[in-house]
């Protein structure tokens, strides 16, 4: 059977991919597992749903509620609230089950279901195959006081928002920033949540109208936000994504600091106040080696895993690290979320600056960059990637010559039938020539 369940939940075209009898069935089913382990037993079933701003959303929304309720879940409607909001507001209110309909940085006309355990968590894998495997079943339907109830939950918004609010313990007065809410679920409680905590916050991309999330904007699209910060002189600014899951910033100068630097800044943040646990953080195999070089020059330990945000925050869970994310923005502080959280990441970040008085240049330069090129090589046998004697005697060479200057990374998609070649290396002309030595050894060797 083919998965539904990808890394982050179920995606698709919204009414193509992902329709509202899929949404109906996956909700149905997801109660149905969750009863049959014993979650509900003793008590009323509870689940919280919660969305982004999508148009596709609201019929999705009523799919979901309507699948819970006909199983027999009690369900509060949260309204437009973040991924992280989701996750928290299920803790909160101990509920049994959290839905969040989004796609994230996904194009407008996409859209996607996450089912979230009991405490925020992520949904175990087997759980999930579970779901998938019961779905089209028959099944005997509660009747009468036995169906579930709904009731819209109308203060998510103000809760999550003292939630983070309430995180740090340095107000930001005098501090003004640009923040990019990416017309999507973070456009009411980003902005309160930074206005509470004291900063001047100018608000871009807050005006949502369920077609124009992620469009030309956010996370994805930096060109708005580098102007906005110009133009209000702001110390910062901030750009989420569509379910503020990840951010990156933008310096006074209008200068992109990416999730490696965000990092590397917690990192040392959390460090100096004695909350780094293990003086350890969490990183995929594609943060820049430039930021593990200077973590390790500021005596602060790297484990670094597989790409996928789910693989940091397993590593994580396993070990009992407080600090992992990606390149790409997405930062999880565990002890204040379950999942990463671009508003959260925005407040301590911040709270860095104000508590030090420098500036996001002075923070980020903790580390350099090195100069990165990623070449995606199509039209080849991926599954051959990691056996290829001659392809892995090329990687071997190229390494030898780069020395500890540099780096090689080479891995086969897991999504598209393509090999990635990326190398980092002193000027971006020596990391050019060496990824394109051995895009074309990959084409050579692993061709159709």
């Amino acid at each position: 059977m083919t998965r539904l369940f990808g890394t982050d939940g179920v995606r698709g075209l919204a009414n193509a991919d992902l329709t509202a009898e899929l949404a109906l069935d996956l909700s149905v089913c997801a109660a149905h597992v969750l009863a049959d382990r014993g979650e509900f037993e003793g008590h009323r079933p509870l689940a919280v749903v919660g969305r982004d701003t999508r148009i596709s959303g609201q019929f999705l929304e009523a799919a979901v509620v309507a699948g819970l309720a006909s199983a027999g879940v009690d369900v509060l409607l949260l309204g437009v609230l973040p991924t992280p909001g989701v996750a928290y507001m299920t803790e909160r209110l101990g509920a049994d089950l959290g839905v969040m309909l989004s796609a994230s940085h996904n194009p407008m006309p996409d859209n996607g279901i996450k089912f979230l355990a009991r405490g925020g968590h992520k949904l175990d894998d087997a759980i999930e195959i579970a779901i998938e495997r019961r779905m089209g079943e028959p099944w005997e339907r509660p009747t009468g006081g036995h169906v579930g109830r709904v009731t819209v939950y109308d203060t998510a918004v103000q809760e999550y928002a003292a939630h983070l609010e309430g995180t740090i313990t340095h107000p930001l007065v005098g501090l003004k920033v640009v923040l990019d809410c990416a017309e999507g679920a973070a456009h009411a409680a980003g902005p309160r949540a930074l206005e509470d905590a004291g900063a001047t916050v100018i608000a871009i991309h807050a005006d949502p109208d369920g077609l124009n999330i992620n469009d030309d904007c956010g996370s994805t699209h930096m060109g708005s936000l580098q102007a906005a910060v110009l133009e209000h002189g702001a110390h910062a600014g901030f750009a989420l994504d569509g379910d503020a899951d990840r951010c990156l910033a933008v310096d006074a100068e209008g200068n992109i600091v990416d999730g490696d630097q965000i990092l590397a800044i917690l990192a040392l943040s959390l460090r100096d106040q004695g909350r780094l646990a293990k003086d350890t953080v969490v990183a995929t195999v594609m943060s820049n080696l430039g930021f593990v070089q200077a973590l390790r020059a500021n005596d602060v330990g790297v484990r670094q895993t597989k790409v996928g945000d789910r693989y940091v925050l397993e590593a994580m869970k396993v070990s009992g690290y407080s600090l992992g994310g990606e390149q790409s923005g997405h930062v999880i502080l565990s002890e204040h979320a379950t999942t990463g959280d671009g508003i959260l990441t925005t407040l301590h970040v911040m709270e860095r600056m104000a508590t030090t008085g420098r500036s996001l240049a002075d923070l980020a330069s903790v580390m350099t960059r090195l100069p990165q090129v990623l070449l995606n090589v199509g039209g080849v046998d991926k599954s051959r990637a990691d056996e290829d004697a001659v392809l892995a005697a090329a990687v071997a060479e190229e390494e030898a010559v780069l020395g500890d200057r540099g780096r090689i990374l080479l891995r086969p998609s897991g999504t598209e039938p393509i090999v990635r070649v990326m190398v980092e290396a002193p000027t971006h002309d020596e990391a050019q020539g060496v990824a394109s030595r051995l895009a074309d050894v990959v084409k050579a060797q692993l061709a159709l």
